[in-house]
């Protein structure tokens, strides 16, 4: 079976990770070596979708699949992510939709392979964003204005993270070096440990830049990615992180958000989640299936709309970029206690 290398990294010791069994067994894989196709394969996600317009939700995508396949494609709902990564490893699901710390975990437990990532805003990533009300400390030049083209709203950026008059690309890391200028007891909003942009790729930039996190600032603790920019806004910290561009879930109550928190970091890029399948799966058959969900929200506006309203995406893409995945195993590993 063809798989997708990942960087080998320990196995990381958080809850995710206690999950049961490996998949498949010799039978199967020796089916997968045969190349025969199963009557049928289960697909595991975690929708947008949520109570009665799921099984309708959800028809669309499966429908496509099984009419292109010419076998029968069941859609399964997993409660979390997490979830998806144990119904592959009991041989519950042969595919999973997932985010990107299930998807590092399916191939490094069960040796899935990892055969699309997600495309929202036709970018696979993006960066954790630092933002300030203090642009004085923070700022190397004066902010600009630039258009963050997803909401078509000019906000405020400065050290080089954007052009003024152009429409803000996100791509990070960069400004990095600011979070040098970070004195003693400043006041930083974080969001809970779990959350990569509201606190753990956040606090691998601290780190990387001297700031001890938990004896140097006074950390303000909120949930939510529009909570750390109003922390920020309202003057209850210095400095908030979250996701680009978190200033759209606030323009609407506080249009002088856009201008007055400004961004002034952006970190390493985070992955977006994507697509795995069972390694006990025909490598034909994943081919096939690749090609298909790669197609998928080209193939009509009511799949694109479909897509969008499932899981929250834009795209699926076949250029994997396993080293963000791999990198973002690491940084679970960081906070694995």
């Amino acid at each position: 079976m063809r798989k997708t290398p990942l960087a080998t990294i320990s196995m990381l010791a958080v809850s995710v990770l206690l999950l049961s069994g490996c998949s498949g067994d010799s039978s199967a894989e020796a089916d997968a070596a045969d190349g025969d196709w199963p009557e049928a394969i289960t697909l595991s996600l975690v929708p947008s979708t949520e109570g009665e317009d799921l099984a309708e939700a959800l028809d669309p995508l499966t429908s496509y699949l099984s009419d292109n396949l010419g076998i029968d494609v069941e859609g399964v709902v997993a409660n979390d992510y997490a979830a998806t990564v144990e119904a592959l490893g009991a041989d519950q699901a042969d595919v999973v939709i997932t985010d990107a710390g299930s998807l590092y975990n399916a191939v490094e437990q069960h040796d899935a392979e990892l055969i699309l990532r997600d495309v929202r805003f036709g970018a696979t990533s993006y960066a954790a964003v630092g933002y300030t009300n203090n642009p004085d400390t923070y700022c190397d030049d004066e902010p600009v204005m630039a258009t963050y083209d997803a909401a078509g709203t000019e906000m405020a950026y400065c050290n080089g993270l954007e052009t003024a008059g152009d429409v803000a690309t996100g791509d990070g890391p960069v400004g990095t070096e600011a979070l040098e200028n970070i004195d003693a007891g400043t006041e930083i909003a974080l969001q809970a440990a779990t959350s990569p942009a509201g606190y753990q790729y956040p606090v691998v930039a601290m780190q990387d830049a001297g700031i001890d996190v938990d004896n140097d600032i006074t950390q303000v603790p909120v949930e939510g990615n529009n909570n750390a920019v109003l922390a920020v806004h309202n003057d209850d910290a210095e400095i908030s992180f979250g996701y680009w561009d978190a200033r759209d879930s606030i323009v609407e109550e506080a249009p002088d958000a856009a201008e007055n928190v400004v961004a002034f970091t952006y970190t390493e890029m985070i992955p977006n989640g994507g697509v795995a399948a069972a390694n006990t799966l025909p490598d034909d058959l994943v081919a096939e299936l690749t090609t298909l969900m790669d197609d998928y929200a080209g193939s009509s506006d009511e799949a694109a709309d479909v897509m969008y309203d499932l899981v929250g995406l834009s795209d699926w893409t076949a250029e994997t970029g396993e080293e963000e995945i791999a990198r973002y195993g690491e940084i679970l590993e960081m906070f694995a206690n």
